[in-house]
């Protein structure tokens, strides 16, 4: 069995669905090919299955790339308020949590059933359980071997996304066409993940498993406030999360462990009404007490507090706004949400996502060198990509 297309798409997630129905919304013959048994399935799984499908606040700083430019034209043609408009068209209730992370009210299947509305609607033609053996150029265009027979198109488009959640069927493929075509694949690594400790770090913390409070993470030039969560191999939370894609084995990972509080003045006032409160009891009032104590007993002591002079209680509190972690590593691919890294986007128009090398070849979503922060950002570059490379192929 073979047949002919005006653009093949081969990934459906995110990104290779809004490509498929923007492309179909123009006329074009569109074939989807996803070898899972079903599209979308980190759209359902995002969220806690509510799906963070866009963040208000986007903008280019909000991405990972080693050109920091390239995300600028896509996103600025497809913003969030674009496709909020198609969320509303179709009566999706969803509620804003916090810093502009949008979800839905019900449940993220409501995403996914929108996008294949819309493909419908546009005539996309969707095979899934189908695998691609081989893509080759053929005149002026390209022909996939896939597991249901020969597809030749005018367009191929990469939506394979990245290396994360393999258990979800996370490959390297999109990465083998690229070098296959003669692109440049940066090298990967996994983001928005959690980080691990060993040995001591490990030992004096996997104990307090379940342990979550506000922090600000901070590594190099980058900080982030939000919640840290003590696991029983690391530390995880969305400010881990997010600094883990700018951390990297050896360097300085700071943790301010009371970022809203003004730490020498708070110990000097419970020194002048509390003389003879021990330390860690006046610690644990602003810090979960399971961990006040620990920090006592592995770094600060404790004495009672009319015992401090000031200089030592300044010496605590800046020991406590920038408490050092020495991660060992992440947990990998296997819980990252992300990954860094991916096809050189020198290589790569940044206004229609097609190849620089080889006319007709586009590389859309996470298999490109663009990486979003944590609330959102990765979905709206897949929708912004997706719709680049849609209304070009």
């Amino acid at each position: 069995m073979s047949e002919s297309v005006d653009v093949a798409i081969i990934g459906g997630g995110a990104a290779g669905l809004m490509c498929a129905l923007t492309a179909g919304r123009r006329g074009k013959r569109v074939r989807v090919i996803e070898h899972a048994n079903r599209v979308g399935k980190k759209i359902l799984m995002s969220g806690g299955g509510r799906c963070n499908f866009t963040n208000t606040g986007t903008t280019p700083a909000n991405f990972l790339s080693t050109n920091p430019h390239y995300c600028k034209s896509a996103l600025a043609r497809y913003t969030p308020a674009s496709f909020i408009a198609m969320v509303d068209a179709h009566g999706i209730a969803w509620h804003e949590k916090e810093l502009g992370q949008l979800f839905c009210d019900t449940s993220s299947k409501q995403i996914v059933r929108m996008l294949l509305d819309e493909c419908a609607s546009a005539g996309v033609r969707i095979e899934t359980s189908c695998s691609v053996d081989r893509v080759r150029a053929v005149g002026g265009g390209f022909r996939l071997d896939t597991g249901s027979g020969s597809i030749d198109c005018a367009a191929l488009v990469v939506a394979t996304g990245g290396l994360s959640i393999p258990s979800m069927g996370a490959s390297g493929f999109g990465y083998e066409l690229a070098r296959q075509f003669g692109h440049e694949v940066l090298p990967t690594r996994a983001g928005l993940v959690p980080l691990t400790l060993s040995g001591k770090h490990q030992e004096r913390l996997q104990d307090l498993s379940g342990v979550a409070l506000p922090v600000v993470s901070s590594c190099k030039d980058m900080q982030f406030k939000a919640d840290m969560l003590i696991t029983h191999r690391g530390l995880s939370g969305p400010a881990i999360l997010q600094i883990s894609s700018y951390w990297q084995p050896g360097d300085e990972l700071l943790i301010d462990l009371l970022p809203d509080t003004d730490v020498v003045d708070f110990f000097v006032e419970q020194q002048r009404s509390r003389p003879a409160a021990e330390f860690r009891t006046v610690l644990g009032d602003v810090l979960p007490r399971r961990l006040a104590q620990r920090l006592c007993e592995i770094q600060l002591g404790s004495k009672p507090m009319r015992q401090y002079r000031e200089s030592e209680l300044r010496r605590v509190a800046a020991a406590l706004c920038a408490w050092p972690i020495v991660a060992s590593g992440t947990e990998g691919y296997r819980t990252a949400e992300v990954t860094l890294g991916g096809v050189d986007t020198d290589q790569l128009s940044s206004s229609t996502m097609q190849s620089r090398k080889v006319d007709g070849l586009y590389f859309i979503g996470e298999v490109v060198d663009v990486t979003g922060h944590l609330g959102g950002y990765n979905f709206q570059w897949a929708w912004a990509s997706g719709h680049a490379a849609g209304s070009a192929a």
